[in-house]
């Protein structure tokens, strides 16, 4: 059966997309299917909400099947359009795990309440009910009278509610009684904020030069550039959008661009260019060779009316809008019990484990502990872009390292929001000494003095490690940059506890799995692999999978001899006798360890053939190659390589690491994080 929430509110202007894009993610960790429905959209262009949660969560419904009727097929004939609805929607439902249902958006329904509107297709869906409440501007007695209001209206029309969150809340705590679970969301300015792209949709604008990753950068205020280009210079804030005519575009566009880049200038969200784009000819060539870092708009429309119409946006929900997306979401996830929501709306969680389940999983784990981690190439743009995520998602502390003045100036010109992160820069003098001595110490047996050691902590790795070591932060994770010797040489001379090897997370369609150690030992002896073993049975258990490990050969059981096998054979023993209490099974191929049907005929009997969690390969070359192939031939997304063996983690990343990637393997880092001093 199909679980469904309905998500709507009693007025404009509620944020009620920020409670529905939380729930999707609260789904998405249950259920494998989850997936949007609006009943009414505008006709003539798609909904903007359904086309963010289809493109954030990976959706796989096409955008007709995601929407209802149209406000004009409402109109027209009301009874007919609900029909409808229902229609779409169960067909929708039937394709799912669980629906979020998204309500009218106070644009023309025409009904005399709205509320009551969307009251009555959630009977009609036999859908319960989010009520949103804006708390916008009211006082504690104001907002219970409109909670009261607008649940009375959701019982008049049958509906049921399941909750009541009320958003846009003044700070402070909100003493409410109230018969279903409510929850309080602070009013967070940057959810108002428009973005670039929605100035470009209510100017009816084109993007004429520059940068369009940049549409996604949210807009702190607005500037006509009716002055000279030093009375501009001297007027801007940080991230606001200069509107200027374009018959002064050629005089003002390139020195708003060499502001824009210099860090003694705020960084611009935008230029609207206002009255078409007719730049002389010589400027044009100009400005199409010129690698601008921010986006320029044009507009038919005059400067006055340009003003008129974009003073008024409000900001929504888009696909590019990733920092409004990851601030609403953190935002549920800090003041929504999902729990409490699940166990009502009765989702139970399934077996089958999705690669998104898998990362919102990560994020929650991460987030419940808020662990501090420290990226030290402060100045690589991947790393930028990930730490804007993750402090918007708040899935940990951060310390950047490198030149603040630097790194604040290119977080400015990308857009991103890096206020919460620390800033640090490894010729600190105190810290430099402190780490100095440190490292001296803990190298002493290899003749490292604390001159010598001056130098080497300047290096952006051992200053990272050296950070974890003494306790400045919890975690390292680098090598966006930086090859993998150099960014763990530093964790193996100064965190090693013992043997260290890696695991990777290979997240299948509908189940995750643990490679190791596909990374760092070459040709492990049967004593390390017992180890390897043992440790990625840890890291499974404390990532949520059941430790069932298949130890990997070319022959199962008994069925075959030779060095190579019997190495396996041993290192199965050496686990059994050091750690009785897990299942392990070895040695035995892959399609056994896999496949129920090859398992009962090679191994009958056994409780981790067919059903293997964790596989041990024999040696790096046999498992660099089986996650390289498991990754590119079944599609499976691949977490890691994550580091065993340390006092404290320390994640390695690819050179190729996307920001997605680097945001997950914080997250896997900060999880990984103990309160005792086992390897982590």
């Amino acid at each position: 059966m199909t679980r469904a929430v309905y998500v709507a509110a009693g007025e404009a202007g509620s944020n009620k997309g920020t409670v529905a894009l939380g729930m999707v993610e609260l789904l998405s960790r249950q259920v494998e299917t989850v997936g949007v429905f609006r009943p009414v959209v505008r006709a003539g262009r798609e909904d903007a909400l359904i086309n963010t949660v289809r493109s954030r969560f990976q959706l796989a419904l096409p955008y007709a099947d995601c929407a209802g009727v149209t406000y004009d097929e409402v109109h027209a004939d009301a009874e007919r359009a609900a029909g409808d609805v229902v229609a779409r929607y169960r067909a929708l439902a039937r394709r799912c795990d669980a629906v979020v249902v998204v309500g009218t958006d106070y644009t023309d329904v025409g009904a005399p309440t709205e509320l009551g509107f969307n009251a009555r297709l959630a009977a009609d869906l036999g859908t319960p009910v989010i009520n949103v409440v804006s708390g916008k501007d009211r006082t504690a007695s104001r907002i219970a009278a409109a909670v009261e209001l607008s649940s009375r209206e959701l019982a008049h029309h049958h509906a049921h509610e399941l909750a009541v969150v009320v958003t846009r809340a003044a700070a402070g705590p909100l003493a409410i009684t109230h018969p279903t679970p409510l929850f309080v969301l602070p009013e967070t300015p940057s959810l108002r904020a428009p973005t670039v792209a929605d100035l470009l949709d209510a100017c009816d604008g084109r993007f004429f030069l520059g940068q369009r990753e940049g549409l996604g950068r949210e807009v702190s205020a607005l500037m006509v550039g009716a002055m000279s280009l030093p009375g501009i210079l001297d007027r801007y804030t940080e991230g606001a959008a200069v509107i200027i005519p374009c018959d002064r575009a050629a005089a003002l566009l390139p020195g708003l661009i060499a502001a824009h880049v210099s860090p003694g200038f705020p960084a611009l969200s935008a230029v609207v260019v206002t009255g078409g784009t007719d730049l002389p000819a010589p400027v044009d060539r100009l400005l199409r060779g010129m690698a601008i870092p921010l986006p320029v708009i044009a507009t038919d429309y005059d400067t006055f009316d340009t003003a008129t119409r974009l003073s008024v946006v409000e900001g929504r929900f888009t696909p590019e809008a990733g920092g409004k997306i990851d601030t609403a979401l953190r935002l549920v996830a800090e003041h929504v019990d999902g729990g409490l929501l699940l166990d009502r709306l009765a989702i139970a969680k399934t077996d089958v484990v999705t690669p998104l389940m898998f990362e919102y999983e990560l994020l929650d784990r991460a987030r419940s502990r808020r662990r501090h981690i420290v990226l030290p190439e402060g100045e690589e743009p991947r790393i930028l872009r990930a730490a804007d995520i993750l402090l918007r998602r708040g899935v940990a502390e951060l310390t950047l390292l490198g030149d603040e003045e630097r790194i604040r100036a290119q977080a400015a010109q990308l857009g991103l929001d890096l206020a919460g992160a620390r800033v640090l820069s490894p010729f600190d003098a105190d810290l430099r000494e402190r780490f100095a001595r440190e490292y001296a110490q803990v190298r002493a047996h290899r003749g490292m003095t604390v001159a010598l050691a001056r130098d080497t902590v300047t290096d952006v790795s051992y200053f990272g490690t050296l950070m974890v070591h003494t306790g400045m932060a919890d975690g390292m994770v680098s090598g966006a940059a930086h090859t993998t010797a150099h960014t763990i040489r530093p964790a193996f001379e100064i965190l090693r506890l013992g043997l260290v090897s890696s695991v990777f997370f290979m997240c299948l369609a509908d189940r995750v799995l643990v490679y190791g150690d596909c990374a760092v030992n070459p040709d492990p002896t049967a004593g390390q692999l017992a180890d390897i073993a043992i440790a990625s049975a840890r890291t499974a258990a404390r990532f949520g999978v059941e430790p069932l490990i298949a130890m990997l050969s070319y022959s199962t059981g008994a069925s075959g001899a030779g060095a190579e096998v019997d190495k396996v054979r041993t290192a199965t023993e050496l686990v059994r006798e050091r750690r009785p209490d897990l299942q392990v099974e070895g040695p035995i191929q892959y399609d056994a360890a896999v496949d129920p049907a090859v398992a009962l005929a090679k191994m009958p009997g056994s409780r981790v053939a067919g059903r293997a969690t964790v596989f041990v390969v024999p040696d790096l070359n046999t498992g660099n190659n089986l996650y390289k192939a498991v990754q590119r031939s079944a599609g499976a997304v691949a977490v890691g390589p994550v580091l065993q063996g340390l006092g404290k983690p320390v994640n390695d990343l690819s050179r190729g690491a996307t920001v997605a990637d680097i945001v997950t393997t914080v997250a896997v880092t900060a999880a990984q994080v103990r309160d005792d001093p086992r390897p982590a």
